[in-house]
C-alpha cells in the first residue's frame, strides 16, 4: 500500500490535472482533461487513472474513445500497482510505458538561491530555443503550444510560480515552476531546466534551491517533485536531498 504521504501527493498530482483542463470527462477508473488551445501538448490533453476501479483490459478502448479527436494517446497512472496491473493490456495495444519516480524532499531546506519570480514572457525565449533543441524536426505550433502552455498550469494549484536564476545580462539561464498548496502543506518542483549554453554554472542549483526555500516559508512541509526512473538527474536530486517513496507511470502512444 502507499504511504500515507505517497497518497496526498498523489491526490495533488490528480487534482491539478483535473484544474489545469480547460474541461475534464469523467472514465471508470479516472478522467480525460482536455484543452483544445494546446491541443499539441499531450500533458495537456490526457487520460489521468486515479481509482483502483479501472477495468485493465477495457483501459485501450476507453481511451481511444476518450483521446479519438487526438492523434496521440497518453495516460498518466499515479498509483504503482494500479500502473502494474494495466500495464499488459495497454502495451499490447501498442503504448510504451515509461516510469517517474516521486521523490520528496527529506534533506534541510537550503536558503534562497539567487533565484526570483519571472513572467512567462521573460521565459518564452529560452523555453523556446530549448524545446525546438529537444524536438528539431516539428513544426512552430508545436513548440508555441509547449512553450504557451504553462499558461494553463496557472489554474492547476492554489498558487503557481514560476521561478527563474538570470545571467548578469539578465537573461533567464534555469527555471522551474513551483506548484503551491499552503492549505494542504504541499509543494511540487517541476520542470527544472536549464539552457544549454548555462550549464554547469550554478544556475540550476539556484532554482532548486530558491524553490524549496519559498515552499517552506509557505508551511509546505511536503515538497517533492517527479523525475524520469531512467535518467540523471534523478541522481543529481538525490544529493541535493531528496528521497524516492515511490513511482508513477506514464503510457503513450502515437
Amino acid at each position: 500500500m502507499p504511504s500515507p504521504e505517497l497518497r496526498r501527493i498523489n491526490a495533488f498530482l490528480s487534482d491539478f490535472a483535473r484544474r489545469q483542463a480547460a474541461h475534464t470527462v469523467a472514465l471508470p477508473g479516472g478522467f480525460a482533461a482536455l484543452d483544445d488551445a494546446f491541443a499539441h501538448s499531450h500533458a495537456n490533453n490526457q487520460v489521468v487513472i486515479d481509482q483502483s476501479s479501472v477495468d485493465p483490459e477495457a483501459l485501450p478502448a476507453i481511451v481511444d474513445e476518450a483521446l479519438g479527436h487526438l492523434p496521440h494517446r497518453m495516460i498518466s497512472v499515479f498509483d504503482d500497482a494500479v500502473a502494474t496491473a494495466c500495464a499488459e493490456p495497454l502495451l499490447r495495444a501498442g503504448y510504451t510505458q515509461s516510469t517517474h519516480l516521486v521523490m520528496l524532499h527529506t534533506g534541510p531546506v537550503p536558503a534562497a538561491g539567487r533565484a526570483e519570480e519571472v513572467d512567462l514572457a521573460a521565459l518564452r525565449p529560452p523555453l523556446t530555443r530549448r524545446w525546438r533543441g529537444f524536438l528539431p524536426d516539428v513544426d512552430d505550433e508545436v513548440i508555441r503550444h509547449l512553450v504557451d502552455r504553462r499558461e494553463a498550469r496557472r489554474r492547476g494549484a492554489d498558487v503557481v510560480q514560476f521561478i527563474g536564476a538570470r545571467t548578469e545580462e539578465g537573461e533567464v539561464a534555469s527555471w522551474a515552476d513551483l506548484y503551491l498548496d499552503p492549505g494542504a502543506g504541499i509543494a511540487q518542483i517541476e520542470d527544472l531546466i536549464t539552457s544549454e549554453t548555462h550549464l554547469g554554472r550554478g544556475y540550476a542549483n539556484a532554482v532548486l534551491a530558491t524553490a524549496l526555500r519559498r515552499a517552506a516559508d509557505s508551511d509546505c512541509a511536503t515538497r517533492f517533485l517527479a523525475a524520469d526512473a531512467a535518467d540523471w538527474p534523478r541522481h543529481w536530486y538525490e544529493r541535493r536531498g531528496f528521497t524516492v517513496i515511490g513511482q508513477s507511470h506514464c503510457f503513450d502512444r502515437a
